[in-house]
């Protein structure tokens, strides 16, 4: 990243506990998210759309993790 993210330890409240869960599930953060909470309104922005994209059921969740691998390699991400 050009920008870095948080460290994590610091984090506070609901950016705290979504980066202990990815932590959990993934082995670390997501480096995305590790950006989004160098600012919280813009952190929970990101996270409220990939619940409503979750929730709303228009996107099989199979599709958006392929499409998110998709965009990450045309990024140069090594998602």
């Amino acid at each position: 990243m050009r920008i870095g993210g948080i460290d994590p330890d610091h984090a506070e409240g609901y950016v705290r506990a979504v980066l202990e869960a990815q932590a959990k599930k993934w082995g670390a953060p997501l480096l995305n998210h590790l950006l989004y909470a160098r600012r919280p309104s813009i952190f929970r922005g990101a996270r409220a759309m990939w619940a409503g994209l979750d929730s709303s059921g228009l996107i099989d969740g199979r599709l958006t993790a392929l499409i998110n691998r998709r965009v990450a390699a045309l990024n140069g991400c090594v998602f």
